[in-house]
């Protein structure tokens, strides 16, 4: 990642707000506030993210199970080298383990930085091996899960065909399936990554792959 230096010209801006310089720009401290319904209340988040003299607020009332959000999805186009984004916790900006390090990768590389008030021990703002093993330890349990469902998948495969009631496979994906619509839709607009457009339609690359090939040769 670049370097940063402090500046006296922010630093006077607000006396509890400590600003730097990021690559000749000024990097911005971001706030991302997210309740599940109308019914909630984000007074708290608000209040907990009041001392650090934030320059923007994205704040929506959605369900943090999808990363298809229209204020996150603003807010991680507009992301700059420098900029520290808050959560006052993680479940706020995601509720999933696969999607948290999707988000990283996400701001590592527009060298950028998530900080949680609640999840201290991420710290992705220099080489931390407390945090980097903790993301290791997460992505290790991430994988386990994912292979005792396939193992549960396959074993329930297995009991099917031996009672004759497997019929196989079907196929999830046509070219009237909305996801893939929309992943199709948004690979044409030429806006976002194939990473991207994965995370948000929950589409996986392969599957986006084939159906741009097919859709070339007819």
């Amino acid at each position: 990642m670049g370097t940063f230096k402090k500046t006296q010209e922010c630093a006077t801006r607000e006396s509890h707000m400590t600003c730097f310089i990021y690559g000749g720009e000024t990097m911005r401290n971001i706030g991302y506030i997210r309740v599940s319904s109308e019914g909630q209340n984000s007074a708290r988040q608000k209040d907990q993210l009041s001392h650090l003299g934030l320059d923007k607020i994205y704040e929506e009332v959605i369900s943090g199970a999808s990363m298809d959000r229209k204020e996150l999805q603003e807010l991680l186009k507009e992301l700059q080298p420098g900029d520290t984004v808050y959560v006052t916790d993680l479940t706020r900006i995601t509720r999933s383990t696969k999607d948290l390090f999707s988000l990283i990768e996400q701001f590592r590389e527009k060298e950028a930085l998530l900080v949680s008030l609640k999840d201290t021990w991420l710290n992705l703002s220099e080489d931390n091996p407390y945090s980097e093993f903790l993301l290791t330890v997460m992505a290790g349990v991430n994988q386990l899960e994912r292979d005792l469902i396939r193992m549960r998948q396959k074993e329930g495969i297995a009991v099917a065909k031996k009672e004759g009631k497997y019929k196989g496979r079907m196929t999830r994906y046509t070219n009237s399936h909305e996801g893939l619509q929309h992943a199709l839709e948004l690979y044409d607009s030429g806006d976002m990554t194939v990473k991207r457009i994965c995370s948000i339609t929950k589409i996986s690359k392969s599957t986006l792959y084939r159906a741009i090939e097919k859709r070339r040769n007819e």
